[in-house]
């Protein structure tokens, strides 16, 4: 079979070809039960031997992964949304080893708190720039009160600043990074704090002081309109197709103080931000309004700077895309049976760079300038190059209207091996993974008959030299 990529190096040229070898098949199925990975019992046995291997690391999974989206990143600007999810077990722990208090504390289960680069541009994902995937201990559990005077290093919520600095040291030579996170991220030394070559959007959640008397929620509904405009709200799931607000936008700066009960009292006293208010105006009934507060560090001096950061906050979409992808909507991560939890980080690891793979590919049916190389190795684009043609009809709706060795191009013919006929809905997911697997399967073909083409060519050669020879 022709890998698309390879997801780490593990010690062995066998273990390398197996994890490439499970990536595609989780792509391909849809799914992360290992009997459908496996194809066969002898492919359930390699992917568990696989997983058990001690030198197969999800660290070392997640790495690989995160640099090659690093290297798409070389000379843009790039978002990088950041969330966690949990993976809670409740009901199906029974037996498991290795998991700790999920996020009801009743089930066991796991975190997972990936970064995802997205182009600001033209808002293509681009891929995994960083994951962090953990369990917490069994006295993990901490009253409030407690927790706020612990040091910012000895808390959960480290890891906004830990996936920060990560993403500041995997990605160097960006024209700039934008990192975004919802109201879990309103955290004071994630400002303070936050590593050179990094800007912060971030969704705010508490009513902070001000200097002077006031608060913020206060002194940002105090400011004038700066526009009125139509802004695009992003789908909520795989049958929403999203909705169009007329929001107001208000902006300006504010300096916040640090929290008066904040163990952390090396943070300054107080920092600058820029804040912009955004609220729905007559919202349709029955649908929960937009009110956005946003703290950033980037400039805001007029209305067209504020509704860009409105524009790249919305952008956090695409984590929550990815959380659907992972979940119910797509490869149904709570369901895997496995016990042990190393193991079962590992698939995660896999998982996580499956689902956003799947975003990509099908962004890419609507068009994209970026190169098929994202999602595909040379061999497989190859052998897309002799497929492709063989895809296309008489009429212009059916044939491939993308540059050649683009996304867009690839994921046409992907489309089209999948079943799409060029008319009527687009392909979704499904159609894009059935479509993958063809694929697979058919540039596997094609090498292998150009491979024992070239050995015969070979054998006649000698046969000849061996001819003349005499």
């Amino acid at each position: 079979m022709i890998e698309a990529s390879s997801i780490g190096e593990f010690g062995h040229v066998w273990r390398d070809e197996r994890g490439a070898r499970i990536f595609e098949r989780v792509l391909a199925t849809g799914s992360l039960v290992l009997k459908k990975i496996g194809g066969d019992r002898a492919g359930e046995v390699a992917c568990n031997r696989f997983l058990k291997a001690p030198e197969v690391t999800w660290e070392e999974i997640a790495e690989t992964n995160c640099e090659g989206t690093a290297q798409r990143c070389a000379g843009k600007r790039i978002v990088v949304p950041q969330d966690t999810t949990d993976i809670n077990l409740r009901g199906r722990d029974a037996g498991r080893i290795g998991f700790g208090p999920g996020s009801d504390g009743v089930g066991r289960g796991f975190f997972i708190h990936p970064c995802i680069a997205v182009d600001a541009d033209d808002e293509a994902v681009l891929g995994v720039l960083d994951l962090k995937i953990w369990t917490r201990p069994e006295d993990g559990g901490v009253a409030c009160k407690e927790q706020r005077s612990r040091k910012f290093e000895e808390k959960e919520s480290i890891r906004w600043l830990e996936a920060a600095e990560a993403v500041a040291e995997r990605v160097r030579n960006a024209e700039q990074i934008i990192m975004v996170g919802d109201r879990e991220s309103d955290i004071y030394p994630l400002f303070a704090r936050r590593p050179d070559g990094i800007d912060l959007i971030v969704r705010a959640s508490q009513n902070r002081a001000v200097a002077g008397d006031g608060t913020l929620f206060e002194e940002i509904a105090g400011w004038p309109i700066l526009a009125t405009y139509e802004l695009k709200v992003p789908p909520r799931g795989p049958r929403d197709a999203g909705r169009t607000a007329r929001v107001a936008v208000r902006a300006g700066l504010v300096e916040i103080k640090r929290p008066s009960n904040a163990a952390d009292r090396d943070d300054p006293s107080s920092l600058q931000l820029s804040a912009v208010d955004v609220v729905e105006l007559d919202p349709p009934s029955g649908v929960e309004p937009i009110h956005w507060r946003l703290l950033s560090t980037l400039p805001v001096p007029d209305a067209n700077a504020a509704k860009e950061i409105v524009r790249l906050y919305r952008l956090r979409w695409r984590i929550e895309q990815t959380f659907r992808a992972l979940k119910n909507d797509g490869y149904r991560l709570p369901d895997v049976q496995i016990q042990r939890a190393d193991r079962f980080f590992k698939l995660t690891a896999i998982a996580v760079a499956a689902a956003v793979r799947t975003i990509q590919l099908v962004d890419a049916r609507d068009g994209s300038n970026r190169p098929a190389s994202d999602v595909a190795s040379p061999e497989v684009i190859q052998a897309a190059e002799h497929i492709g043609p063989t895809l296309e009809r008489k009429t212009e709706r059916q044939k491939n209207p993308h540059p050649p060795q683009s996304l867009a191009w690839l994921a046409w013919i992907i489309a089209r091996l999948g079943g799409w006929n060029c008319y009527y809905k687009k392909p979704g997911p499904k159609t894009m993974r059935a479509g993958w697997t063809r694929l697979a399967a058919m540039a596997a073909g094609y090498h292998l008959a150009h491979s024992t083409s070239s050995l015969l060519e070979n054998a006649v050669c000698d046969l000849d030299w061996e001819l003349d020879f005499e």
